[in-house]
């Protein structure tokens, strides 16, 4: 249940918040528009279009939408192959219908399927990965585009290997404005009286001291000063005319061409998958613990889509980093989400020269203490204490999402979690106890609420073990349902084996639609000096006397 709450309820902590997320969201635009081959507006307009607009629609109230990392490839093959950008926005039109109607068919239901452990590792790899792509920016080396999640580079490097060569690339610059900009995150959290600064977050006071470094740095000429190419690069339109021609529309004649169809599908299932996991994963970072209608959700980035491309905006999605940073800045409410998007519209349109100032090396420190919430030690430590069963499919996401991508890293998680579910499941199907007797053993199979076909191999197996000459008793009174497979075993196994090897079975509890006979009591074949030794025994150790046999 989404619980409902005043948008200006809020509003101080909810602005402070959203200011956070614009300044996180900014470069993030740009860089992912740059890696698509799109337009550098077209990120920005799917930011804008995903703060305001999803950000109202949705029941979220932590979640934050743009244009989404997971989507580059997809982006980027499509325009290339295309040609032409407006026939992708095409691709991006359609599948914001396809959204929309996924939305009123409840698909986003299939989110309550999403293990927490799962969730959990998701996130803690995008922290992960979030600390291995900026410490390079932290140290002015910018030759990955913001937002970039890729292990393996273009040049056959990965994500580690990547930081040997960062140290071939240091900006002692950069590092200065880093190191400053670190101790003023940590300080605003930890000192008493800037804390007292709620309205102020300290995102923006580094952000701020950043930018007033670079340009000491510059006047003086010194050799710390930050160069153009390390800095935030925002288009300035110079005129009415040259801004209004950055929107472009969908080339709506495209619509029969079926590798239209086939991008637009793809881009609804990916986007749509990606949007229901960062969701679950926004509800789970949410402190008051409100839960969101995925099915709104989807019918919320379906409209979100279909506005970006009639505006000339890249496909979005639900997205972890500007949620985490959002959650981590104090968000209150969906209010913050809205705040973010207005802010990236003013400021695109009235200060893109000011914003040109931001070192990323800033960007990038505030974006660490990001990644370091999602993957602190505490989180391994939870799921460790949790034992294997849920830190191995944590674990495994974990390192999947980092080196290949967010949803085949979830996708084996959940693989893995089933696979435990499905063994747990299987030992979970009866309780075996055996009893000794000086006249022989008594083994009782106890089955479980539920016991289906997969349950038939452990079963067989442990009836298969039973030894010649034994007295067993099967006890059904506890199950609701058995499946006819391991029904068939237990006859075949009273009726031919049990007789073959002299073995005493007693059925207990056994429903008549089972259409297997409980058995009367086998008491005949129990001496008279079987009961004297156990009620000899029963009265030294006071154990209850069990007469099954």
């Amino acid at each position: 249940m989404t619980k409902k709450i005043n948008l200006f309820a809020n509003l101080k902590s909810d602005f402070a918040s959203g200011l956070v997320v614009f300044l996180v969201a900014l470069p993030l635009c740009l860089g992912i528009a740059m890696a698509s081959g799109a337009p550098l507006f077209s990120g920005i307009i799917s930011g804008v279009i995903g703060g305001i607009i999803v950000g109202y629609l949705s029941q979220s109230h932590i979640s934050v939408s743009g244009p989404a990392a997971g989507l580059t490839a997809i982006v980027l093959t499509a325009i290339t192959d295309f040609g032409a950008f407006d026939v992708f926005l095409m691709s991006v039109f359609i599948a914001g219908l396809i959204q929309l109607a996924l939305g009123f068919l409840k698909a986003g239901s299939i989110s309550n399927y999403f293990p927490t452990n799962v969730i959990e590792g998701m996130l803690a790899g995008i922290g992960i990965i979030i600390i291995l792509k900026q410490l390079p920016h932290a140290f002015g080396y910018d030759a990955d585009f913001e937002g970039d999640q890729a292990f393996i580079q273009n040049d056959g490097s990965n994500s580690f290997s990547f930081l040997f060569d960062v140290l071939n690339h240091i900006h002692f610059g950069a590092v200065v404005v880093s190191l400053v900009s670190l101790v003023i995150l940590i300080s605003w959290d930890k000192v008493s009286f800037l804390k007292k600064l709620k309205l102020i977050p300290g995102a923006l006071v580094a952000v701020l001291i950043g930018i007033a470094l670079n340009e000491f740095f510059i006047a003086t000429g010194s050799s710390l000063a930050i160069a153009k190419e390390h800095l935030v690069s925002l288009p300035v339109p110079k005129s009415f005319d040259e801004f209004k021609s950055i929107l472009i529309t969908p080339n709506f004649a495209a619509v029969t061409n079926p590798q239209v169809w086939v991008v637009a599908i793809t881009i609804a299932i990916v986007a749509s998958i990606e949007t229901l996991l960062c969701i679950e994963a926004a509800d789970r970072m949410d402190v008051q613990k409100r839960y969101t209608n995925t099915n709104v959700e989807l019918r919320a980035q379906g409209i979100g889509n279909i506005m970006s491309s009639l505006l000339g905006g890249l496909p979005m999605t639900s997205v972890v980093v500007r949620s985490s940073a959002n959650n981590n800045a104090g968000a209150k409410s969906k209010m913050s989400s809205i705040i973010h998007g207005v802010l990236l519209l003013i400021s695109v349109l009235s200060i893109p020269a000011i914003l040109n100032k931001i070192p990323l090396a800033t960007l990038a420190t505030v974006l660490i203490l990001v990644g370091y919430k999602l993957a602190k030690p505490a989180t391994f430590k939870h799921f460790w204490e949790k034992g294997k069963y849920q830190f191995i499919p944590f674990v495994a996401t974990l390192v999947f999402v980092v080196a290949t991508d967010l949803l085949k890293g979830v996708a084996l998680g959940i693989i893995i979690s089933v696979i435990f579910v499905l063994r747990g499941n299987l030992k979970r199907a009866y309780s075996f106890k055996k009893e000794e007797y000086e006249d022989g053993d008594v083994i009782h199979i106890d089955l479980a609420q539920e016991v289906s076909f997969l349950n038939k191999a452990a079963i067989k197996l442990t009836l298969n073990e039973i030894p010649e000459n034994s007295k067993v008793i099967i006890n059904a009174h506890d199950t609701e349902y058995i499946a006819h497979d391991v029904l068939d075993l237990i006859r075949e196994f009273k009726e031919t084996r049990a007789i073959d090897e002299n073995i005493k079975v007693k059925l207990k509890g056994f429903k008549e639609a089972y259409e297997l006979e409980n058995s009367p009591d086998l008491n005949n074949h129990v001496s008279i000096e079987h009961y004297y030794d156990v009620a000899k025994r029963a009265l030294v150790k006071k154990e209850t006397i069990k007469e099954d046999f």
